[in-house]
């Protein structure tokens, strides 16, 4: 018998304009063409944009910001935009609890699609999306310009 891993307890909540600090620090070190400050406070201020924070508990109980996603709704359809972990808080599950928080509202919104763009490079989060059940629909070519990489779409029933 497999012994279940316990997974730590993220607390998801909707990004402030006080987490843009953490936010974007995140940001440069997980992308390699990062978004700006700019560009993170528009979407804050979006009717269909959404930035949910994961953030975890220190031993004195300080909340540390440990990762993110940003994502659209429009119409019936969520659209991930973007999904981060700090690099120190990597593969403890930090993107598969935004992710699933993500999909989780996508869904009390009925939608009934979720689609997003990863990189053809990206092994890791092409794993995570395909444990979601997200399946590849597409290819856009040279999607990722400044290293002409492609991009493969993908898409998830709701």
């Amino acid at each position: 018998m497999r012994k279940l891993e316990e997974t730590p307890a993220f607390q998801v909540r909707v990004m402030t304009a006080a987490d843009l600090a953490r936010v974007l620090e995140i940001e440069q070190v997980a992308f390699r063409n990062p978004w700006s400050a700019d560009l993170l406070r528009r979407e804050l201020g979006h009717d269909w944009s959404t930035i949910l924070v994961a953030e975890e508990a220190g031993p004195r109980g300080q909340l540390t910001l440990v990762g993110f996603v940003i994502f659209w709704v429009v119409h019936d359809e969520l659209h991930v935009l973007n999904v981060a972990t700090a690099p120190e808080h990597r593969n403890r599950g930090v993107a598969r609890t935004v992710l699933e928080a993500a999909l989780d509202q996508g869904r009390c919104k009925r939608c009934t699609l979720a689609t997003l763009e990863v990189r053809r490079s990206n092994a890791a989060a092409l794993g995570l999306y395909g444990d979601f059940g997200f399946r590849p629909v597409g290819i856009r070519p040279n999607y990722y310009v400044d290293e002409g990489e492609d991009a493969i779409v993908m898409v998830l029933d709701l």
